[in-house]
């Protein structure tokens, strides 16, 4: 991989939303993120940055700010956001990726990235893009998939699977689809300039059989509960994180930036 360039994962022309979300029996896992939003995110004002927001299926769930901006590196997928949401002034729709923000230094109240950091070959520099285009002190709400679940360890003791769940190296299970180890996940939101203040356990019933024979209603109560735990361990298969954007990371990418700017005149 260049570490200049790591490769896109490109939903262009997919049927993701329709095929996945709306027809593909996963209520359970959107009514489990969408308790985990309303559990993390913060009550203030002012603009939001969805990263990989695809056809907007949270943006709607992001009701305490100004301004929201979808930011996806798929045309369609925004297009489709935008049948959904509309052209109000409140949302805004971008096309890039997560590699090169086309945004200023602190420009963000707070910025979300749910379902998209398995896609990232370089986890490290997406998150430290992240980091500067958000003002100090800013919530970050990120979701990553977990690959020290139960499932995994499971396979792993009984030698169904290869790859070690407690090794902190990510593990591409396909293309540009990685699982990733929640302490190498802590380690990078420090070295970007984040401070960690909560944690939750996501989709814990993320079962056929169990969507299958439990009322959803019950599984979602269930689900409330366990989520709670995500502060002791993490062993589910989806972990959310509230992070808050540190000052002294901000001063740091402010000045790497001026440095830049002054060696482009030169």
């Amino acid at each position: 991989m260049n570490p200049a360039n790591p490769p896109i994962c490109d939903y262009e022309g997919s049927d993701y939303q329709e095929r996945f979300w709306d027809h593909g029996g996963r209520a359970y896992e959107d009514r489990a993120e969408a308790a985990a939003l309303y559990r993390l995110l913060p009550r203030g004002e002012g603009s939001l940055l969805e990263l990989g927001a695809g056809a907007g299926r949270n943006s709607p769930r992001y009701g305490g700010f100004a301004r929201v901006v979808l930011l996806d590196y798929s045309r369609s997928q925004l297009r489709q956001a935008q049948g959904r949401l509309g052209l109000s002034g409140r949302y805004r729709y971008v096309v890039a990726d997560v590699y090169r923000l086309p945004f200023a230094p602190e420009t963000f109240h707070a910025a979300t990235m749910i379902r998209t950091l398995h896609h990232m070959a370089d986890p490290q520099g997406a998150l430290r893009q992240v980091r500067g285009v958000l003002a100090p002190g800013s919530a970050f709400v990120l979701e990553y998939a977990n690959k020290r679940n139960l499932k995994a360890i499971g396979r792993w003791i009984v030698r169904r699977q290869a790859w070690s769940p407690f090794d902190r190296a990510p593990v591409e299970f396909a293309r540009l689809n990685f699982n990733f180890h929640p302490a190498a996940v802590r380690d990078w939101l420090r070295e970007a300039g984040f401070r960690v203040r909560r944690t939750l356990t996501v989709s814990h019933f993320r079962q056929p059989l169990l969507k299958r024979l439990v009322p959803l209603g019950v599984l979602v109560w269930l689900e409330a509960l366990s989520q709670r735990t995500g502060g002791l361990w993490q062993l589910s298969p989806s972990v959310f994180v509230r992070a808050e954007a540190v000052e002294e990371a901000a001063n740091g990418f402010n000045r790497r930036q001026r440095r830049h700017l002054l060696g482009s005149v030169v």
